[in-house]
């Protein structure tokens, strides 16, 4: 927690480069004209590391002529929410509002705003663009040139992301929509309608994880008769299995431990079911051993060459070691490189790997020999951009082509997000993708599952 609200004053006295949009707006205060002070709402704020409340917060209000002011009537959470969660990410600040998944009906519109109206449904894009950069020219939204400001991040990694919504200042600082109302700047480039014929347990799911697995699968590339091995079993993990049979994979692999792994199975398309193949890490050893591997263990259902691809949906800050645990505590390093080494050292010979999970900045022993010697592809798949993605996903969704339900394991309430971030970190229920309701939501949509409420 210190690390994190140390580096944001750190930002603070800095301070940010030019800002083209109004950035550090990561909770509503009436005093500085964000928030309506008449008229409170729900929202799931960031106290410290593995602290999170639901508090009643001031609505927001429009700031820019540009803005939305929309009902939240579904968000989620995310694994790469865990990352704020756990305090693994720089810049939080005790109060910020977290979420950056989410959809609902616009309430109020900014006067320049001109596509977007009133009592229609939307969901919005998890990254904020402009649409007017060489970046979102080019549908490479996640990287828009002008919504983060962030001297640090700049700094750090020698440029910087778009503004995201609810993940910290080092992306913006935006309010997230984990609430009953968020604020939507440039809403025009950033809000795509949601048609009447997909409820919002389909729709939601467009404005992150849908687009990040299908980017994973696409940027890191997974071609017909491709083995793949996807490290994680999460959300993003299983759809990116289902987006690279799309694509004609012939293997697929998934390296995790329970339950995920038997969540995964049950949900797998039963028409591809001799393709899937599940490796619990937890049954195998790891460093400098004779005993099987992870590494060892992907040679073997693969001719003992290594699946052609291998994608991290995972994350950086989960350690396996006690020496990248140290290193981690102590501040050496603030990423693992012992996934990547896995894939790196996995994966044949001019093998790719893609890195779809979140690492926030520097790792230690990462095995770059291995990665040189043997003509391996790193890829760092990047923040997914939503809008190169999302028009084609959504009509997938409304042939029938793609069902996000799949993921789907548990209805929430709002107002019980903060037990569900302690259960979703624990893996408890087996929680893989939960839909969040508020007081605005919509009737269930059938086949969903049904409200589970936690005292």
């Amino acid at each position: 927690m210190a690390t994190a609200q140390v580096a944001y004053g750190v930002e603070k006295l800095v301070g940010n480069g030019p800002e083209h949009v109004k950035q550090d707006v990561s909770a509503y205060d009436p005093s500085k004209g964000t928030g309506d002070a008449s008229e409170l709402m729900k929202a799931l704020v960031w106290e410290g590391a593995k602290k999170v409340q639901v508090v009643e917060v001031p609505k927001p209000k429009i700031v820019e002529p540009t803005d939305v002011i929309l009902k939240v009537t579904g968000s989620t959470i995310c694994g790469s929410d865990l990352h704020l969660f756990h305090g693994a990410v720089m810049q939080m600040n005790k109060g910020d509002i977290l979420g950056h998944e989410f959809c609902g009906i616009v309430e109020q519109v900014g006067p320049a705003v001109q596509k977007v109206k009133p009592g229609k449904r939307y969901v919005v894009s998890f990254q904020i663009a402009c649409g007017d950069c060489f970046y979102c020219k080019n549908k490479l939204s996640s990287q828009c040139e002008v919504t983060n400001s962030n001297s640090q991040m700049k700094a750090m990694y020698g440029g910087r992301t778009a503004g995201i919504f609810g993940y910290s200042h080092l992306t913006g600082g935006f309010a997230g929509g984990q609430a009953e109302y968020v604020r939507v700047p440039l809403a025009d480039a950033n809000m795509l309608e949601i048609p009447d014929d997909v409820p919002d347990e389909k729709a939601l799911y467009l404005s992150d994880v849908l687009p990040t697995s299908y980017n994973g699968v696409k940027d890191t590339a997974v071609y017909p008769g491709d083995a793949l091995a996807i490290f994680g079993g999460g959300p993003i993990g299983q759809m990116v299995g289902v987006f690279a049979l799309w694509e004609g994979a012939s293997k697929v692999i998934y390296v995790d431990t329970e339950p995920r792994l038997s969540f995964i199975k049950s949900r797998w398309p039963a028409e591809h079911a001799d393709k899937l193949h599940l490796v619990d890490f937890k049954q195998l050893s790891s460093g400098f051993t004779k005993n099987e591997t992870v590494v060892s263990k992907l040679k073997e259902l693969t001719g003992n060459r290594g699946p052609d691809v291998a994608i991290d949906c995972a994350a950086g800050e989960y350690a396996k070691g006690w020496l990248h645990w140290l290193e981690m505590q102590i501040g050496a390093e603030t990423d693992t490189s012992e996934i990547i080494n896995e894939m790196v050292e996995g994966v044949r010979n001019y093998g790719r790997v893609g890195l779809t999970g979140v690492y926030v900045g520097y790792t230690n022993h990462f095995n770059v020999g291995s990665l040189m010697q043997r003509g391996i592809r790193l890829i760092g798949n990047g923040q997914a951009p939503v809008h190169k993605y999302w028009e084609d996903l959504l009509q997938k969704i409304r042939e029938g082509t793609l069902d996000p339900t799949i993921m789907l394991s548990h209805r929430v309430r709002l107002e019980d997000m903060d037990k569900v971030y302690h259960k979703f970190d624990a893996k408890e229920d087996a929680m893989q993708k939960v839909f969040v309701e508020t007081k605005f939501s919509l009737p269930r949509a059938p086949g969903t599952p049904q409200l589970t409420t936690y005292e």
